[in-house]
């Protein structure tokens, strides 16, 4: 089911795609502007990434755990340091083949907005890059950590689990 303001929405957004895979890169891009993306960027590692938060000032981040230079979480904690990174607000979507529970709960932490696995699909990308454009959350201080506003269902199931 196509909403036209919701295509509207995700094609308006600038989006960076960070992974050390160029054809995992090359996939992402390929899912993107299928879905309408005009703005897609790529960095092939962490500290490229960084790199381009500052120069683009992208809507939304796609970020691979595992790449060269700079890591996934390392890209994570340098991002979500407020009065010391520019875009600490950044909307984050950890996209990678870690799929243990502990590596979701880590990047959780550290404050990614949606957790994907690789191989992902079309729709699943889409599912996320929507709730991010259509439900933003706040990004709030929890303990040491700069995170996005828990969402009620998730803290309930982490709670409860």
């Amino acid at each position: 089911m196509h909403d036209p303001a919701i295509e509207k929405l995700l094609q308006g957004l600038s989006i960076l795609i960070v992974d050390g895979n160029s054809y995992m890169r090359k996939m992402t891009r390929m899912m993107l502007m299928n879905m309408g993306a005009k703005s897609v960027i790529e960095a092939a590692d962490g500290l490229a990434g960084l790199e381009q938060i500052r120069l683009c000032d992208p809507d939304v981040m796609l970020l691979e755990w595992d790449m060269p230079v700079l890591g996934g979480m390392e890209v994570m904690h340098i991002v979500r340091s407020p009065g010391v990174f520019p875009r600490p607000n950044l909307p984050i979507i950890m996209l990678t083949h870690r799929a243990e529970r502990s590596s979701v709960v880590e990047a959780i932490r550290a404050g990614v907005h949606e957790f994907l696995i690789k191989p992902t699909s079309p729709k699943a990308l889409r599912d996320r890059l929507t709730s991010i454009a259509v439900n933003p959350r706040p990004m709030v201080k929890v303990g040491d950590c700069y995170v996005p506003e828990p969402r009620r269902a998730s803290a309930e199931a982490i709670v409860s689990a």
